[in-house]
């Protein structure tokens, strides 16, 4: 029994090691002297002042999070408002449109670019940040339903049954009841929703125009010539942030566990 529980470590420590060693070798880089990522030539903070003088790269971050933060509120309303239309209502072709949710799920990202581009030209809209909104919009809005629909499929119908018994209108039941209730799923869909418009590089590619340029198509752009510590420097940034923002909200959980164990 220990050999197994040595190896299934062992097992668990090499998948981890694989998995963030690319991660610990982009932030070693981003305090490399040198400009070119191939070896560690001394240790320097100039990447990160370099980093404010970079506007392009800096405009580029601003795109991705100004489109990240309107395609996500947009998909997640949306995407919530779909589920629970799906899930409560007949209409007609509802069980064609269940089925065709899960298309851009697993269709390849490069067919959905390219027929999105067709659609725009078809429409004479001339690329750029809206189209790309559109686009991010578009793939996002099914992983909502998905997420907004499993626990949707988990609730206790007789609940909204309940609150109508006791007065509730239609639409108090869904903000009140309903919406804190779906409340773990529409997070989850937000989040998976914030992550894909922030890393998606061939939708992008196919949708954005003049001024519209996101750091993945920047970072993208730059690997045939060479991409610079100060990147290195950015994503290191936003890692921090991140480890900032989880670390507070498993705080803020325990916290709550606690409260609710002691209670």
């Amino acid at each position: 029994m220990k050999t197994n529980k040595v190896l299934d470590n062992l097992i668990i420590f090499i998948v981890f090691f694989f998995l963030f060693l690319p991660i610990c070798v982009l932030i070693l880089f981003s305090f490399n002297t040198s400009s070119l990522n191939i070896t560690f030539e001394g240790f320097t903070l100039y990447w990160y002042q370099h980093l404010l003088e970079n506007t392009a790269l800096l405009e580029a971050l601003k795109n991705t999070l100004l489109i990240a933060v309107i395609s996500t509120v947009v998909s997640t309303i949306v995407g919530t408002i779909s589920a629970y239309a799906l899930k409560k209502y007949d209409f007609p072709f509802k069980n064609v449109i269940n089925e065709l949710l899960y298309i851009p799920v697993v269709i390849p990202e490069i067919v959905l670019g390219i027929s999105l581009l067709c659609i725009y030209t078809f429409m004479h809209l001339e690329l750029g940040m809206f189209t790309l909104i559109l686009a991010h919009i578009s793939f996002s809005i099914p992983f909502v339903i998905i997420s907004v629909r499993s626990v949707l499929d988990s609730l206790d119908p007789n609940i909204e049954k309940a609150a109508s018994d006791l007065g509730a209108s239609k639409l108090k039941t869904f903000f009140y009841i309903v919406i804190p209730l779906l409340l773990p799923g529409i997070l989850s869909g937000a989040q998976l929703a914030f992550t894909l418009s922030l890393d998606d590089v061939v939708i992008s590619y196919f949708t954005a125009g003049p001024g519209s340029n996101t750091l993945p198509l920047y970072v993208y752009s730059v690997i045939k010539t060479g991409v610079t510590p100060d990147v290195n420097a950015l994503i290191t940034i936003m890692l921090l942030v991140i480890f900032i923002v989880l670390t507070i909200a498993t705080i803020i959980s325990l916290r709550k566990f606690k409260k609710e164990v002691r209670g």
